[in-house]
């Protein structure tokens, strides 16, 4: 699908919004590159860090909300910039939200919604990761996600057991949880 389709999609979409019932709140940013009449997307493969329930994961660049954003779509722009060197606000165009998702982590549930933003690239940019929090970036091609190929899982021991995951797998990266879920989300949104 072309980004004018996807421009199309998103300016119809009615996205569910979860009340945060006293909730954190966080936002990522769903970063699309157009390259022959489909897109590709941004995606981050996380630093080890201790106390991160996300250590390691594949993720879209985002965080949590800082009382200073003000808006939802500024923590997106803001993260991507701490993350990843892209300054959303100058190189790309806001689409629209997603349906929020409720963080889990380990089985549970986490006290944070997290708000997943569409952006288009108005120009090339190279992602410049900051190793602190970032080891390394991919740009994953939509269409490769509707693909047998890209369909895989992801095993995680929780409680004792090994329980699998869906997962998609990329040269080598499995995107599973809350990502893999947004993913979805957006794939059955351009269906």
């Amino acid at each position: 699908m072309d980004l004018n389709a996807i421009r199309e999609r998103l300016r119809h979409h009615q996205p569910a919004v979860a009340a945060h019932n006293g909730y954190s709140r966080a936002a990522v940013a769903m970063i699309l590159r157009e390259r022959e009449r489909t897109c590709d997307v941004l995606l981050i493969e996380r630093s080890e860090r201790a106390n991160d329930p996300w250590s390691g994961h594949m993720a879209l660049p985002g965080g949590r909300e800082d009382a200073n954003d003000g808006e939802l779509f500024h923590t997106a722009a803001r993260e991507t910039h701490e993350e990843v060197g892209i300054d959303l606000r100058t190189t790309a165009d806001l689409l629209g939200h997603l349906d929020d998702v409720q963080a889990i982590a380990r089985d549970r549930p986490l006290g944070m919604v997290i708000r997943p933003y569409v952006y288009a690239l108005t120009r090339d940019v190279v992602p410049q990761p900051d190793h602190r929090e970032v080891k390394s970036t991919v740009w994953l091609p939509l269409p490769f996600l509707t693909t047998p190929e890209a369909k895989g899982t992801y095993m995680r021991r929780l409680n004792g057991n090994e329980q699998d995951f869906p997962a998609f797998v990329y040269q080598g990266y499995r995107v599973w949880g809350l990502t893999y879920r947004m993913l979805t989300g957006f794939l059955e949104l351009l269906r």
